[in-house]
């Protein structure tokens, strides 16, 4: 059976030259605004590439051509990145998160969606297994 030919998928979420740093500084919560700074050092480390706002909210780190297993529908999205929202920290490392049970069972306090990690603050969690995370996100195939 063929493949299907897939189609680039127009999103609104778009890398922009909005400023990360005046970003960040206008999260209210002052831990939430600390964890974000912290956040943005780690991912930088990682990726050796410099941040970018993704839309008005959405921090990012690189680009990749992003073609969804389920739909076939393929996006220009970011590599890793988070965003500092009201309820937690939202972190995006376009992977199948839930294939990392047993390193997640060692992180801390945290949540999962479909590809997005969910973490309160970053006390709450075992950084070095972040870390990790994060370089699986990146080097993964």
């Amino acid at each position: 059976m063929a493949e299907k030919k897939s189609k680039l998928a127009n999103i609104k979420t778009k890398e922009n030259n909005a400023s990360v740093a005046d970003f960040i500084n206008t999260v209210a919560d002052e831990q939430k605004r600390s964890d974000s700074f912290e956040l943005l050092k780690m991912m930088q480390t990682a990726t050796g590439e410099e941040p970018k706002m993704w839309g008005s909210s959405l921090i990012g780190f690189g680009n990749v051509r992003y073609k969804s297993p389920a739909t076939g529908r393929e996006v220009d999205w970011l590599r890793i990145g988070f965003s500092p929202r009201k309820a937690n920290l939202s972190l995006y490392l376009t992977m199948d998160i839930k294939k990392y049970e047993t390193t997640l069972a060692k992180l801390g306090k945290h949540k999962t969606g479909v590809g997005c990690l969910y973490i309160n603050k970053l006390e709450d969690i075992d950084i070095k297994v972040l870390q990790e995370l994060i370089e699986v996100s990146l080097n993964r195939k």
